[in-house]
């Protein structure tokens, strides 16, 4: 009985040096002036992804949650996500990325309550409007696309990039 008493005891004080990769919560970078271009930098000649979303956009949720699907069938698939959402927002943006994002997914949060800036500076064109997707080819060819994405499109851009 002391010998299980024991090893019970010994299990409880390894159990805290054991890893925790699997528990341990996806790296939220702050979204500044100047990500957007060290984002597609580190890329450059590979295909990938940029999706921004928002806690608050429901076409947001469903683009991420087949996002996930398919880095999830498609394991090469490289994909960022850039929460809009405010800094003070950071768990909840956590809390979804839990949920909806895959493991592999870099994930960033706009580090300002002053977006104008940075939509800006990632596209002209853009004025906030969500969800809004950057597909970068191999190329370095880019589409914008405001509005919930098509899965069929997305699979479609998938094979003409990875092959599949």
């Amino acid at each position: 009985m002391k010998r299980l008493g024991l090893l019970i005891c010994l299990c409880f004080a390894v159990l805290p040096l054991a890893p925790t990769s699997t528990l341990a919560a996806q790296e939220i970078k702050p979204f500044v002036r100047g990500s957007y271009q060290q984002i597609i930098s580190a890329r450059q000649g590979k295909p990938f992804i940029i999706s921004f979303w928002s806690l608050s956009c429901g076409h947001c949720m469903d683009e991420m949650a087949m996002l996930k699907e398919l880095a999830n069938k498609h394991a090469r698939l490289d994909l960022v996500l850039v929460s809009t959402d405010t800094p003070e927002e950071k768990k909840s943006v956590a809390a979804a990325l839990a949920k909806f994002s895959p493991r592999n997914a870099e994930t960033w949060l706009f580090a300002d309550s002053y977006t104008d800036p940075l939509h800006f500076e990632i596209d002209r064109k853009w004025h906030g409007e969500l969800p809004r997707t950057y597909f970068f080819s191999t190329k370095n060819e880019v589409t914008a696309i405001s509005g919930k994405l098509e899965q069929k499109d997305v699979e479609q851009w998938i094979k003409e990039q990875y092959g599949y």
